[in-house]
């Protein structure tokens, strides 16, 4: 048996799959957890900007138009009381930085796309956000002023984005942290629980690779109540039922082995002794009657084999048609009382007068009462008795063979119908022959039933059920 590659293990595919899966899922909830994180502080920071600028444009727009607007605006810029936190800068009209609150040259701090999107927008703002040359990162907001003049057109408020970026750097570090922990925990869960499963699982491959191979001995320990403990009682179970098929086809073949080589050996012995006896009639006629008698069981045994092959394989068929069972009754009756007088087992058969015909094949039928008379006389003793009865129950036909014999243990009773089963292996039989008994018995629709006690002796009922008097079968 081939074994399967490293690629085809389970713990792979969880992998791949179900890690794989929160791996993906993790990434984007941390993912969209910071652009939301980023668009809050961002946010906060521009409305903040907004509300300053407001401000200073609210307290310019009372000087619109006066003689000190120009100083105005100067001092509004120069005395800005947030210059520690903000930027305040005028603008003139052609974009450039005229004036700041700090006093340091801007050059590089602003350029002219803030201005001029101002100018085109409906409202005279702008806002953006961007990183210096210098590597600061930073958020402005424009406004064009209410009287705008050549070297003072627009005013512009500028803020480092660096203490927000750190709040995210923190944001991000805690996102990966969580999902760090996280990934980690399913993995060992995960681990755990494909762990869990793929050992049983092996365990249970290479147990069933030995029971394939006819070793029966090994039993799969069952670890949870789960369905894997569902699986290994399964498993134990139909170990154990082949184990005992195992071991009853072993008796089987050796009971058959015994069988068959008891009437060869008769049969040999008589064949050779024939050969040498001469003209002597009496001894001649006794040993072909042996010959005879045990020819005749050896070709009862092969049919008694090839029907059981047959309802192996589904080719065992009946021939049915309407069958007075008393007739067939009596012809198996008649076959064993003088086999059992010879035993010195008495027969007692209580013959009613009228039965129910019954809708089967009349041979096969004969061939299961045989059967069990056969046991009965065989499972006797010297000066037992074996009763046998047929009547009418319920317009059923009830056929009871009973014996005085060794009987069957309360153990042995439940498998004596198995295939293969023999409760007392100090008697002659193949242990298929109730087997077949009972299947035909099934296919005629009736049943057949064992009641038996150790030391006492066993009943078998056979019910078949009877045709109604217009030609159809009783209900």
């Amino acid at each position: 048996m081939r074994k399967k590659g490293f690629k085809h293990s389970i713990t792979i595919r969880w992998a791949f799959n179900t890690l794989g899966l929160v791996l993906l899922v993790l990434t984007a909830v941390s993912v969209l957890t910071l652009f939301m994180a980023r668009n809050y502080y961002l946010g906060t920071v521009r409305q903040y900007l907004v509300s300053r600028m407001e401000t200073v444009s609210g307290s310019l727009s009372r000087f619109s138009g006066s003689a000190s607007y120009r100083t105005e605006v100067r001092n509004t810029v120069e005395q800005f009381s947030e210059k520690e936190r903000f930027e305040l800068m005028a603008i003139d009209d052609a974009g450039k930085v005229t004036l700041t609150s700090s006093g340091f040259q801007p050059a590089d701090w602003l350029g002219t796309g803030d201005y001029f999107s101002a100018l085109v927008s409906d409202d005279g703002t702008a806002s953006s956000e961007r990183r210096l040359q210098s590597g600061e990162h930073v958020m402005s907001y424009t406004v064009i002023l209410p009287s705008p003049l050549k070297e003072y057109s627009a005013m512009s408020i500028m803020t480092s984005l660096d203490t927000v970026d750190r709040q995210l750097g923190g944001i991000a570090a805690v996102l990966v942290s969580v999902s760090a922990v996280i990934f980690l925990l399913m993995l060992a869960s995960g681990l755990y629980f494909v762990k869990s499963i793929v050992l049983p699982v092996r365990q249970i491959s290479e147990t069933a690779r030995g029971y394939a191979d006819g070793d029966f001995s090994v039993r799969i320990e069952k670890r949870t109540d789960d369905e894997l403990g569902d699986l290994c009682d399964s498993i134990n179970y139909m170990a154990s039922a082949l184990e005992n098929t195992e071991k009853m086809k072993n008796e089987f073949i050796s009971s058959v082995s015994h069988e068959l080589r008891t009437p060869l050996t008769a049969i040999k012995g008589w064949s050779e002794t024939l050969c040498e006896v001469g003209n002597d009639p009496e001894t001649f006629r006794k040993g072909m009657r042996v010959i005879t008698g045990e020819t005749e069981r050896l070709s009862g045994m092969v049919e008694e084999l090839l029907d059981f092959s047959r309802i192996e394989d589904g080719r065992f068929t009946l021939t049915k048609e309407k069958t007075d069972i008393l007739a067939e009754l009596g012809d198996a009756v008649l076959i064993y009382t003088e086999r059992a007088k010879e035993l010195g087992i008495g027969i007692e058969y209580f013959e009613p007068e009228m039965l129910p015909f019954v809708y089967g094949d009349a041979q096969r039928l004969r061939q299961v009462f045989i059967n069990i008379i056969d046991n009965a006389v065989k499972y006797s003793n010297p000066g037992g008795t074996v009763s046998i009865e047929a009547f009418e129950d319920h317009g059923d036909a009830v056929v009871l063979v009973s014996d005085t014999g060794v009987g069957i243990s309360a153990e042995d009773l439940p498998k004596v119908k198995t295939k293969f089963y023999k409760a007392n292996h100090t008697r002659r039989g193949s242990g298929i022959g109730l087997a077949v008994a009972d299947e035909i018995i099934e296919m005629h629709g009736g049943q057949l039933l064992i009641n038996s006690e150790l030391g006492k002796g066993t009943t078998v009922r056979i019910s078949l059920p009877g045709m109604k008097a217009g030609g159809g079968k009783e209900k």
